[in-house]
């Protein structure tokens, strides 16, 4: 298939973009752009109503002298302040954890200029720090934290690694994944501050064992044989907010589960029955399969599924209308590309346009002895054709 190459106006990226670099695409499929380079390994990438665009770094490998920031032309700058973003592991005795940004794994941008920072609190995904796990309400309007929920002991376990998060339409609720030892989806009540953890060690929420991540054509493994085992990660919302999709990296398979199956614990004193992880493992569906799989983002646009696929070097997209015969199991390559190394997080613009992050796990000094610890990364724009600009009118998702 010819390759093509193409540069996306400047404007597209509402002056982020000083000099836009441009990578191959599928031709007929989409345009892959360069957003920005980063010296330090990034995840998670939000674009807020007005363009302007935020990501993060966990301290995965390194002790990442930013942990949220926003894009300045092309720069990531220390978001909200420097204050927040001061934390770093050799001064773990000096800062107190609640508000200050341990180990920020993702962020999102809400319908209502919030912006939601979630805080694994868990440096190199090792022991999780006390009092550090939390997920944090900033005011886009002001550039002011306006909320900070802690999470405790039972929400968040010892050996948790919180993930990726949704809000609700009317923002009065957040979704999020725990992709450590013991996977879950976890419940915020966003006014109340109280949250609650569920499917915990469910099939759904775990890695499936017959499943082996490879890159290059190899199992991806660190140097001590451990495989790549992260369970529940990606998550997407419908627009509707009656849907909620997960899946975990290692694994294929897309589950789903509807919101109004969540309902009624807020005000709740004892657990209500609806909401045992027994009764809750019932109303679980299975999707279809993905395959490989990190981000999830359904778009506005036209309602349907963006999936990473870090194996492939690759996006793609999955219909989820339900009128997918003779289409497999409606999931096809939007765009494959060598420069997509770890497809991470998606977002996506006020035109569209879809954000995604390339994370390089594989290249990191986890599973590649030798890897520079300072891991450069990347974040790309994927405009897709007028042609590829049909698709599912099902339900969409929100940011």
């Amino acid at each position: 298939m010819t390759r093509s190459l193409t540069v996306l106006a400047v404007a597209l990226l509402t002056g982020t973009m000083a000099s836009p670099l441009p990578a191959s695409a599928q031709e007929g499929k989409a345009v892959l752009t360069k957003v920005a380079g980063f010296e330090h390994q990034v995840t998670g990438v939000t674009v807020a109503r007005d363009g302007r665009i935020f990501v993060n770094f966990p301290r995965w490998s390194e002790d990442a002298p930013i942990s949220m920031a926003e894009l300045k032309d092309g720069k990531p700058v220390p978001y909200p302040d420097e204050r927040w973003n001061a934390w770093r592991n050799a001064r773990a005795d000096e800062l107190p954890p609640r508000d200050h940004f341990v180990c920020v794994q993702s962020v999102v941008a809400d319908g209502r200029d919030r912006l939601w920072v979630v805080d694994a609190a868990a440096p190199a995904m090792a022991h999780v720090i006390k009092d550090g796990p939390k997920l944090v309400g900033i005011d886009l309007k002001t550039n002011k934290v306006v909320k900070t929920i802690s999470f405790d002991p039972d929400t968040v376990l010892q050996a948790s690694y919180l993930n990726d998060v949704r809000i609700s339409p009317d923002g009065k609720t957040a979704y999020l994944t725990d992709s450590g030892a013991e996977g879950a989806l976890i419940v915020v009540d966003l006014e109340g501050g109280t949250a609650k953890r569920i499917l915990s060690g469910d099939p759904s929420t775990m890695p499936d064992t017959s499943v082996t991540v490879s890159y290059d054509g190899k199992p991806l493994r660190r140097p001590d044989g451990r495989g790549v085992a992260f369970a529940a990660d990606g998550i997407a919302l419908s627009n509707d907010g009656k849907t909620l999709y997960w899946q975990a990296i290692k694994g294929k398979t897309l589950y789903s589960l509807p919101t109004d199956a969540l309902t009624g614990w807020t005000a709740a004193s004892v657990v209500p029955d609806t909401l045992t992880d027994k009764s809750l493992s019932g109303k679980v569906a299975k999707v279809g399969e993905n395959g490989v799989a990190d981000g999830l983002q359904i778009a506005r646009r036209d309602g349907r599924m963006y999936v990473t696929s870090p194996q492939d070097n690759a996006v793609k997209v999955r219909d989820l209308s339900g009128g997918n015969a003779g289409k497999g199991d409606g999931l096809t390559t939007l765009v494959q590309d060598p420069a997509l190394r770890w497809p991470d997080t998606f977002s996506e613009g006020p035109d569209g346009t879809i954000y995604v992050t390339t994370s390089h796990i594989q290249d990191s000094a986890d599973y590649k002895p030798g890897a520079p610890v300072s891991l450069p990364t990347e974040l790309w724009a994927i405009k897709p054709l007028p042609a590829d600009a049909t698709g599912s009118a099902g339900t969409a998702t929100g940011r």
